[in-house]
């Protein structure tokens, strides 16, 4: 039985530019209400969002977090989403500065072409500056988007 096509998880509606946040904790509030907005999750998600920032930091490098719930908050996720946010002014992130935050809200493994794209870009200092300094939600999801396998 061939595998059915893995949704589009990322789109324009969930990019989100030019936002300001006081600190980490706001930061990752955001996320997480965009991704309730989105419909993505229950509110149940948004604290464990915040227990698993806690227990361990989301940031990756280039400027770039990606918050997400701790695997029992799974219950919570209604559909696979991401929600990305840019702040230009950066978020201090213990220590470290983040200008792009990507929420991700999965209960399987759809996410894991976009992580893979965002891989891609993290190892690429252009594609990461461009990432921080979009100016548009297409210029995001153009940049994020998984890479397409040919036929099979």
């Amino acid at each position: 039985m061939p595998a059915e096509p893995a949704p589009l998880v990322l789109t324009e509606e969930a990019v989100r530019l030019g936002r300001t946040a006081a600190d980490r904790a706001d930061a990752v509030s955001q996320c997480g209400e965009l991704l309730l907005e989105l419909g993505a999750v229950d509110p149940g998600y948004l604290p464990a969002m915040h227990e698993r920032e806690a227990s361990v930091s989301t940031f990756l490098g280039e400027g770039v977090a990606i918050p997400h719930g701790t695997d029992p908050s799974r219950k919570f996720v209604k559909r696979t989403a991401l929600a990305v946010l840019q702040f230009p002014d950066g978020v201090d992130w213990g220590g470290s500065t983040v200008y792009v935050a990507i929420g991700i809200a999965a209960s399987g493994e759809e996410h894991l072409g976009v992580l893979t794209a965002l891989a891609g870009v993290l190892t690429d200092p252009d594609k990461a500056a461009r990432l921080r300094g979009a100016s548009s939600p297409s210029d995001v999801v153009a940049l994020l988007a998984p890479e397409r396998e040919g036929p099979a």
